[in-house]
């Protein structure tokens, strides 16, 4: 992306953006590699020509315009991680009972509707990747 100069938009992010995953988490079936949406290819604004979508996880593990993918022995060091790692663990699984130091993730609200409602463990996906996470604290890896 041109004028980047090692800052992501500005914001003092170290540019790449990088993510990770674990290759269990990788290769889950609801981990998916986006082309396109509503029958169209994927436009330029929601990360064409592909990218990753993971619906248990926070928006930002969901990386937009991947240009390279690396296989690495241990645990990378990822964009928001480096940035603010008492913020933003590694995993980075929706978990409504470990807040952001600053605001509850306990409830949320959803586009569309004006009351708040629970948030659901692992987005609402507990039954279908909650085994990827067993005997882990996820209050620790969070």
């Amino acid at each position: 992306m041109p004028g980047q100069r090692g800052s992501l938009f500005g914001s003092g992010l170290d540019w790449p953006y990088v993510e990770g995953l674990r290759m269990d988490e990788a290769m889950h079936p609801l981990a998916l590699l986006c082309f396109g949406m509503y029958g169209e290819s994927l436009p330029n604004q929601d990360g064409a020509p592909i990218r990753l979508v993971l619906p248990w996880k926070y928006g930002f593990k969901s990386i937009k315009s991947i240009v390279k993918i690396k296989f690495v022995d241990g645990e990378p060091p990822t964009t928001w991680n480096k940035q603010a790692p008492n913020e933003y663990g590694f995993y980075s699984n929706v978990n409504p009972s470990v807040d952001h130091p600053r605001w509850s993730q306990a409830t949320e609200r959803r586009l569309g509707e004006f009351f708040k409602r629970k948030t659901l463990m692992f987005n609402g996906y507990a039954d279908q990747v909650a085994s990827l996470y067993n005997g882990m604290d996820l209050r620790k890896y969070y």
